[in-house]
Parts: structure tokens; sequence; C-alpha cells
């Protein structure tokens, strides 16, 4: 089986192959970086990637990828729909996490370091609590400076300030981590409620998908 990922930073290389190597040995997987992406995504707002999504798409599948799996929140849902155009499924990354939210209960918390990620998270958590008949009121919190000292290389400085923010939110059910990047953020914090992060349960996800690709 060929994995495809697509990312927005070369940070998110490492977090999947040890991924793989530790939950899914044997499993091929290619990577494909653009930051342009997510730059532009930022600026333009996400549907004006939407051609270049599909190109990366494309060659990845051009190159042999049975599925591929979206890592930035942020254009995540412009790659899944691009998943008929390519001819393989396409999977953004934090779709699973947004399900295992919606079934902690009724109060979920989204917690972004980049601004341009909140509505789309916050579309997917609603998506799902309708996908999954069930009740949802969705708080979202932006932690400011957290991405500028990811994008500097002090990455636990960056999940300092995730997990300090999210330490500090009251009445909510679960607690999503928009983006991969946060994901070391979830074993800093002291709450009591679930904080969900989307790299392991992303790259389980499209596995299946992988399979499923591969034996149909």
């Amino acid at each position: 089986m060929t994995l495809a990922l697509l990312h927005t930073s070369p940070a998110h290389i490492p977090v999947f192959d040890a991924l793989r190597d530790t939950d899914h040995p044997g499993l091929v997987l290619r990577h494909f970086v653009d930051e342009g992406l997510l730059e532009r995504a930022r600026t333009e707002g996400p549907d004006a990637v939407t051609d270049d999504v599909r190109a990366r798409l494309a060659a990845a599948a051009a190159e042999g990828a049975d599925s591929v799996l979206c890592t930035c929140s942020t254009i995540g849902a412009v790659a899944e729909a691009q998943s008929a155009a390519v001819g393989v499924p396409v999977l953004r990354v934090d779709r699973p996490m947004a399900a295992a939210a919606v079934a902690e209960g009724r109060n979920v918390a989204v917690v972004a370091t980049v601004a341009s990620t909140l509505a789309p998270t916050v579309a997917l958590v609603e998506e799902e609590a309708a996908r999954a008949g069930r009740p949802v009121e969705v708080t979202t919190l932006f932690v400011e400076g957290a991405w500028d000292r990811f994008q500097a290389g002090d990455l636990d400085g960056s999940a300092d300030l995730v997990a300090t923010a999210v330490d500090a939110l009251d009445g909510v059910d679960a607690v999503v981590l928009a983006q991969a990047s946060m994901a070391p953020a979830a074993d800093r914090t002291t709450t009591h409620v679930p904080v969900l992060s989307s790299p392991r349960p992303g790259l389980r996800a499209a596995v299946r998908n992988t399979a499923y690709a591969e034996s149909s």
C-alpha cells in the first residue's frame, strides 16, 4: 500500500514517519510539501488554492498513491472535494478527530494557532455532529504567538503556549487541537477533559482508505 501525504510544512514529515513506524510498519508513505498553499489560503482564503491543491493531489496519484491524506486543516475541505477529480480517496487529517470530539459531548472547543484554520475546523465539527445526529456547541480559541514560535523552530515553546491556553478553558466536554502541528501540546495539558489531536487517528483512517482503495 502507498499513501501520499500533502503537507504545508516539512515539520510534519518526521511526525507521520514516526507514527507509521510505530503503528503501521511496512506502509509506504510519500510526502508532498507545498508551504505556499497555506500562505495563500491564509491571505486569500482556502478556495483560492483549489487548482493548486488538485494539481498536487493528481501528481501524487500519478506517482502511484492509492490514497492521499491532507495534513493541513486550513485546506482540508478543499483537498477532500478533489477526490473524484483525481481518482483516489482523499481524507483530511482532522476528520476522525472531529468525529471523536462530537462523541465526547455537546460543548466542543476548537483551538488553533493559525486563525484561518478556525472556520474550516468549526464547520467540520458541525458536519460530523450532523452526521452523528448529535447537538453541538462549538467555541473557538486562537493562541496568539504560538504559530510564530512554531515557524521559528521553538516547538516546545509553541506547545507550552497551547497547553496553557487549553488548561484555562472551562465548561467544555472536549478540546480539538485544530492543526496537526499542535499535537505535542496534548501531552502537556492538565485538564480533565479529552484533548484531541489529529495525526494518529488521521493516519489510521487514511490507512483504512488506502487498504480499501487497493482492494477495490
